[in-house]
């Protein structure tokens, strides 16, 4: 089976109201479909997503393509991911075993089995390795992005938006401007809404992550047309890699004339 094929005929639990159904479900009247195929709900890629998403929700709902996104967990991971970024939980499935990331061949991460560790922490020792830059292509140049700024990203925080990260005081977007200006993603911009998502998901870190065990899978995006044709694809190579353009991960819409929207 294509792609496509394997989705349409994937079901899986959905966030909303606990129902076994197909991940495409209610998609049949958009002009186009895009199928988000995420790490675990805890992951940085999952969570940085869907904060993208967000941020263009205005724009979206103004077009016509069902956004679906599927990640590995469980129900109770889902309903935190959604209360924590908004993203709406009918639209948002969970797989608890990673099985159709498998079934879509998606990058399984650093995949070392040192002997007498069992399989979650032997994913602790593989993710740690990855977030080192092995095995994870581009990983250390992202996070290093994350502290110098990026010219060619948009600004990511609000001038008078407030942004609570873990252990640093309530910031406003007002003082990253302090360190290079605005109307680009500045100084230690992402690096700080990067810190808020880590310090959420170490406050819930078992509900986020009820098995450990698939920590260093990674996903993929899915781009069709209203007849199923794929459009646009990208699978992730490494740890914050979850997009070919980082500096705007929804720049390959832009090129398309039909629209988007997470309904």
């Amino acid at each position: 089976m294509n792609t496509y094929d394997i989705l349409a005929h994937t079901q899986r639990q959905r966030v909303s109201d606990g129902q076994t159904v197909s991940l495409l479900t209610g998609c049949e009247s958009a002009a186009q479909t895009l199928v988000l195929v995420w790490p675990q709900l805890g992951d940085f890629d999952s969570l940085e997503y869907a904060w993208w998403l967000q941020r263009e929700a205005d724009t979206l709902r103004q077009r016509n393509i069902a956004v679906r996104a599927v990640g590995i967990g469980d129900r109770a991971s889902g309903q935190q991911f959604c209360t924590y970024t908004g993203f709406p939980a009918d639209c948002l499935f969970v797989d608890e075993t990673a099985a159709l990331h498998r079934e879509l061949g998606l990058y399984e991460g650093l995949s070392l089995k040192p002997p007498g560790l069992k399989p979650g922490q032997a994913a602790w020792l593989n993710l740690m390795l990855m977030c080192a830059g092995i095995a994870s292509p581009g990983t250390l140049r992202e996070v290093l992005r994350g502290y110098t700024g990026d010219r060619r990203a948009p600004q990511l925080i609000g001038d008078d938006e407030v942004v609570k990260a873990g252990p640093l005081p309530p910031l406003t977007g007002k003082a990253f401007n302090i360190v290079g200006g605005s109307g680009f993603q500045r100084p230690i911009e992402l690096a700080t809404l990067r810190l808020r998502n880590m310090t959420e998901v170490l406050s819930h870190w078992s509900t986020y992550v009820p098995n450990a065990a698939y920590l260093t899978q990674r996903g993929g995006t899915f781009l069709f047309d209203g007849d199923g044709k794929l459009r646009y694809e990208h699978r992730d190579p490494g740890i914050l890699g979850f997009a070919a353009t980082m500096a705007n991960p929804l720049a390959f819409l832009a090129a398309d004339t039909s629209t988007v929207s997470i309904s």
